[in-house]
């Protein structure tokens, strides 16, 4: 077992979610109650697996009070199939809830946390990483995108700078924001993201969808959210773990070339060259001993991305997951499955894209 190693800008190894949740001092998610199992996939199959004050803030917005949703993105590369994870339980929950989603994206923080990367290539990538966010189905006027190095978000960050104190960012993150004084000050601007819908319309209950490894800065946003200078309330906050790459790796990485991961602006002959290729299988070396004893779902990367992310009728998983289990299917025909949905998904996707630029004026939010 490779050892694990976790920050909010890498992620490595193998990692214990359950032993986070411990150590964050945050709660598993119930994903058997009633009130969770009917609102996404994601969270009935156990991919968003712990939370903190999720149940207050659902609680709220069945209840017809102000809440919200905030998620980021961080642009510092063209967007993957990993990256759309917080963003499509952002879009269910706002189609089932009608509440106001705030998408802030984090130029500045990549262009300060990543050497090679220049801030015009961050902000190259920031409106292209917007147009793939738009392209999910957001709803005008629901919806709000601002990009750091545009939007005066500044104002904001000194108030919540203000409350944080260095000592508490370096024990919180660690030596890595002492790598340059832009990095050291970030975690204030990320507080004032987490913060920005309270910020903007008054204190209310927030949701914060983020992977695990993003919650050093949920904690700081938390600790100061009701200090009295502005009174607001706690954000909570929903956590997922990580899309794993095509070959099995803890997390979805455009590292090694491309050979882990499946882009969104990937053609059909380049995800069936990529699924068929690197995709983990968990099925056996030859057809006789896969017939025989079946395969391994759990492991394998064709069913775990159709699990989370292309196949929602609970019905139609279970049959394939018997199936394979059973060895009546292939790993070639799982593969192919896989290669079908994940296609067509983003047949759509690049359609949605091309047609986001024309409206991209109705998300963006103004000074």
């Amino acid at each position: 077992m490779k050892k694990p190693s976790m920050t909010p800008w890498s992620v490595s190894g193998d990692i214990d979610y359950n032993k986070l949740t411990k150590e964050f001092g945050a709660v598993l998610l119930d994903s058997s109650d009633a009130d969770n199992s009917d609102l996404h996939h994601l969270i009935r199959r156990g991919f968003y697996y712990s939370h903190r004050d999720f149940n207050a803030w659902l609680n709220a917005a069945k209840s017809g009070k102000k809440v919200s949703i905030l998620t980021g993105r961080g642009s510092s590369e063209k967007m993957h199939l990993g990256h759309l994870i917080p963003f499509v339980l952002s879009k269910a929950f706002q189609e089932k809830l009608n509440c106001p989603v705030y998408i802030p994206i984090s130029d500045d923080e990549k262009f300060l946390v990543k050497p090679k990367l220049s801030l015009e290539e961050a902000q190259k990538f920031a409106d292209d990483n917007i147009l793939d966010i738009i392209a999910l189905g957001f709803k005008p006027g629901k919806t709000f995108i601002f990009k750091d190095t545009s939007y005066p978000i500044y104002p904001l960050a000194i108030k919540t700078a203000k409350l944080i104190s260095y000592s508490t960012a370096k024990a919180v993150f660690g030596l890595k924001p002492e790598t340059n004084i832009g990095w050291t000050f970030y975690p204030a601007v990320q507080a004032a993201h987490i913060l920005f819908p309270q910020f903007k319309s008054g204190k209310h209950h927030t949701l914060v969808p983020i992977g695990i490894d993003q919650d050093p800065y949920m904690r700081i946003a938390r600790d100061i959210a009701q200090h009295s200078s502005l009174g607001f309330q706690k954000p909570a906050t929903i956590h997922s773990k990580f899309l794993p790459g095509l070959r099995g790796s803890s997390k979805m990485s455009s590292s090694d070339e491309g050979q882990d991961v499946i882009y969104l602006s990937d053609s059909p002959s380049e995800v069936k060259n990529k699924i068929n290729k690197y995709a983990f299988s968990g099925g056996k070396d030859t057809l006789e001993e896969h017939r025989k004893h079946g395969g391994n779902p759990d492991i394998d990367m064709s069913f775990q991305y159709l699990k989370y992310f292309f196949e929602e009728d609970d019905k139609k998983l279970a049959k394939i997951e018997s199936d394979y289990r059973s060895g009546k299917m292939t790993t070639g025909e799982l593969k192919k499955y896989a290669i079908d949905k994940i296609n067509a998904f983003l047949k759509k996707h690049q359609e949605n894209k091309k047609r986001a630029k024309s409206s991209l004026g109705k998300f963006m939010l103004k000074n």
